[in-house]
């Protein structure tokens, strides 16, 4: 099944996630450009809830651009399996390389805005990252690295920590903590 297909049978948790959808199936319809960063707009992202074993704990990364801990994930540079992006992202940024999805559907969606920054020595304009989230799993008692160009710390923390670890309100709010209720949802049913 491609990302329109996955989009348009995908439910929405609630209003964030069904006016994100819309926007994102809207810039499907405009561009033929998104999997790359080759479109000035905007660029499909995914990003990862990464959790244990024991479903207690989440994996951030201290993200450098973003002065902040954040969820791991990244750009699709042309792939578009979005969560072999997400897989693939998690094991780059933290070092982890047995992380498995605990479904192979779309368990969140966002649109991000991302404002213009220096990277690489070039100035990147503002944009919006796309973006498709998974859950992933992960053993908590394997060793992590950062990825000294994006991040400066890997660590596990409680839902709830990982929610307050975050200097950005909005995710706090909007995405993090949407996250963990999401998760607890699909963990118990």
């Amino acid at each position: 099944m491609d990302l329109r297909e996955q989009l348009v049978s995908y439910r929405p948790f609630n209003e964030q996630e069904e006016k994100d959808r819309d926007v994102i199936l809207s810039c499907l319809d405009q561009f033929d450009d998104l999997y790359t960063r080759d479109n000035r707009t905007a660029h499909l992202t995914a990003s990862a809830w990464v959790t244990d074993r024991s479903h207690t704990k989440i994996l951030m990364v201290y993200h450098n651009l973003y002065d902040s801990w954040s969820w791991l994930g990244g750009h699709a540079d042309g792939d578009t399996d979005l969560l072999q992006t997400a897989l693939r992202e998690v094991r780059e940024e933290s070092g982890i390389t047995h992380v498995r999805p605990l479904s192979d559907e779309i368990f969140s969606l966002e649109v991000l805005t991302v404002d213009g920054h220096e990277k690489n020595g070039e100035y990147v304009s503002s944009h919006l990252h796309l973006n498709v989230t998974y859950l992933l799993e992960a053993d908590a008692d394997e060793e992590v690295h950062v990825k000294k160009d994006e991040n400066s710390g890997v660590a596990w923390f409680t839902p709830e920590e990982a929610v307050k670890a975050s200097t950005e309100p909005w995710f706090q709010t909007r995405i993090y903590a949407k996250l963990n209720e999401k998760m607890r949802e699909v963990i118990h049913d």
